[in-house]
């Protein structure tokens, strides 16, 4: 009996000591954990400002879209077939004149006496022609003095007709209804032929020429609709029409080159200046759109970060929202715009700027005061 006693004395001993142990391991292994997850917490991903925005549906218009460059239905340097001396202006620079105005007198005072002189002798060989006629229908001539005299008349004639042309030469007109531009010739000068005067363009309407690929051929045809900017009036658009389209194809570029008419009544419309051509082509479509900022195109495809409701608290103690990575299929392009075919539904909530500080589950602030381009027709901005 009594050796029993201090052997179960130490079993119980030895039982409190293991479970003491077993305690502390125990406490030590959940404070541990305690103290990984506090560090972990105090460790948390930081949040990222983004931008988003709602995935909604637009109708879009499919356009065709080409650089062009206009020019003067009619235009021309004025310029003189004869040399001379410059005796009046007619016209003002910037003027619009009509058809057959003058615009130029030359000095023509010799050119003129040498037709006075020309048609003198003129009338002189018609006198004679006349006089040697009636001796020849009374036989007191021959034939061959008659037809001498007649080729004589019909030189002398000549040589007026010719020296009136010279005489008109010298008054140099419109040769069809435009504006002038600006000259730099004044009264005086002399000027030799094929020296420039001034511009002359007509420019009500005024053409339209630009390029398109030859897979866009289908989708043109004479008559058609357009409408045509240019930056030097901004938000101002002015239709016109197809005129004629190359039937040759540019065999180096594949393109193709279109001629328009466009409406100039106000004169705004200038040869010389670029303009961007827009075309309607096609039925009315209706996509899903965002901000093209919004895609973020890798070798894996076309992808966008989609807020998600998240479980980290901010300072106020709200939930905040979560990035989740979704790869797309972006369609056509319109302006700052673009469409997506798949990944997304309307209503998603989409990151449209600050996608590089994201990964799946990254916190988020959203903060849209500063939103990236999203005009369907953006404008060239210069600062």
């Amino acid at each position: 009996m009594t050796t029993k006693r201090p052997m179960t004395r130490r079993m119980i001993i030895m039982l409190i000591f293991v479970c003491l142990l077993l305690s502390a391991l125990v406490g030590f292994n959940l404070f541990r954990a305690h103290m990984i997850k506090k560090f972990m917490a105090s460790n948390a991903v930081p949040p990222a400002t983004v931008t988003a925005a709602v995935a909604g549906y637009q109708t879009w218009q499919p356009q065709l879209a080409a650089v062009g460059s206009l020019r003067a239905v009619r235009g021309v340097d004025v310029t003189t077939e004869v040399a001379g001396l410059v005796r009046e202006i007619a016209f003002s620079s910037g003027q619009e004149v009509k058809a057959g105005q003058v615009l130029v007198r030359l000095n023509d005072d010799s050119d003129r006496a040498q037709l006075a002189s020309l048609q003198a002798a003129a009338e002189l060989a018609q006198t004679v022609y006349k006089r040697d006629k009636a001796q020849f229908d009374i036989q007191a001539i021959a034939k061959a003095q008659l037809d001498a005299d007649a080729a004589d008349l019909k030189s002398k004639k000549a040589q007026v007709d010719q020296q009136a042309a010279l005489v008109e030469k010298k008054t140099i007109r419109a040769p069809f209804a435009g504006r002038v531009g600006i000259t730099t010739v004044n009264p005086g000068q002399y000027i030799n032929p094929g020296d420039a005067i001034v511009t002359l363009q007509a420019i009500d309407p005024i053409y339209a020429d630009f390029y398109l690929p030859q897979q866009q051929l289908g989708q043109l045809q004479v008559g058609q609709a357009i409408v045509v900017d240019t930056n030097a009036f901004s938000n101002r658009t002015f239709d016109g029409k197809i005129r004629s389209i190359n039937p040759r194809v540019d065999s180096t570029t594949r393109n193709v080159q279109i001629e328009a008419t466009v409406d100039n009544r106000e004169r705004k419309l200038l040869p010389g200046m670029y303009a961007n051509v827009k075309i309607d082509a096609g039925t009315v479509q209706r996509y899903l759109t965002l901000p093209q900022t919004a895609i973020t195109y890798n070798p894996y495809g076309a992808t966008v970060f989609v807020v998600k409701p998240g479980a980290q608290k901010n300072a106020q103690n709200k939930i905040m929202p979560v990035a989740q990575q979704v790869f797309v299929t972006p369609g056509p392009t319109r302006g700052d715009q673009v469409a997506i075919l798949k990944g997304i539904g309307e209503g998603a909530q989409v990151v449209t700027s600050g996608q590089l500080k994201l990964k799946n589950g990254t916190p988020l602030v959203i903060d849209n005061r500063v939103l990236p381009a999203d005009n369907p027709n953006p404008t060239p901005q210069e600062q």
